[in-house]
């Protein structure tokens, strides 16, 4: 097996960024950056402990639930979840966090690291109130690089197509998968739909 160590190794297979790929990164928002975050309802937040084992984690609310507080620096609300905390363990050990942005019906996306903290800040929080309902905590990032990423990923996946739309009952529910993952003995049906039952009405009565 062929494996290239270092980016030297890479170099020699792939070449290097040239041109505007190589000239695109930004240090802060522009009036571009500021727009695609104000648009997108969606975003996948990548993080890593101390040890570097990585995480993403995805974060999604109504078009422009990313608070932008400067050139500098952005907030994400956290909203309420499982609390395995993933994502937050994460930021505390190692603070270095990247992001990527997306807007239904956009091919392009746009990309964001930096190094992040964990704010209970209420005066910062009450900008990403929905519902009448604060975040408990945001995920403050500080930026160190900010720049579009080009459509082939999304122009081989079609995502926003429907060419690969599936059909959701070609596998069972998430929350009938999670009970035969962790139970020793055979799922009953009485209660893998009390299980969905309870992920619904987290759904419509927890998501804020």
């Amino acid at each position: 097996m062929s494996i290239a160590e270092t980016e030297t190794d890479l170099r020699e297979i792939l070449g290097s960024a040239e041109g505007l790929a190589a000239q695109k990164s930004r240090r802060q928002l522009d009036k571009y950056s500021r727009q695609f975050i104000a648009m997108s309802p969606f975003l996948t937040l990548a993080t890593a402990n101390a040890k570097g084992r990585a995480d993403v984690s995805p974060r999604g609310d109504p078009p422009g639930f990313v608070h932008v507080v400067d050139d500098k620096t952005i907030l994400i609300p956290d909203r309420p979840g499982n609390n395995r905390l993933d994502t937050m363990v994460n930021i505390v050990e190692n603070p270095n966090v990247a992001c990527l942005f997306f807007i239904p019906g956009f091919e392009d996306t746009l990309r964001l690291a930096g190094r992040a903290k964990i704010t209970h800040d209420g005066e910062l929080l009450k900008h990403c109130v929905v519902n009448g309902k604060p975040p408990k905590v945001g995920v403050l990032i500080s930026i160190d690089e900010v720049f579009l990423h080009c459509a082939k990923a999304l122009k081989r996946s079609r995502l926003w197509q429907d060419d690969y739309m599936q059909d959701r009952s070609v596998m069972p529910s998430i929350a009938r998968i999670i009970l035969e993952q962790t139970c020793e003995s055979d799922v009953d049906e009485k209660t893998a739909h009390e299980a969905d039952a309870s992920v619904e009405d987290n759904y419509r009565n927890e998501l804020y």
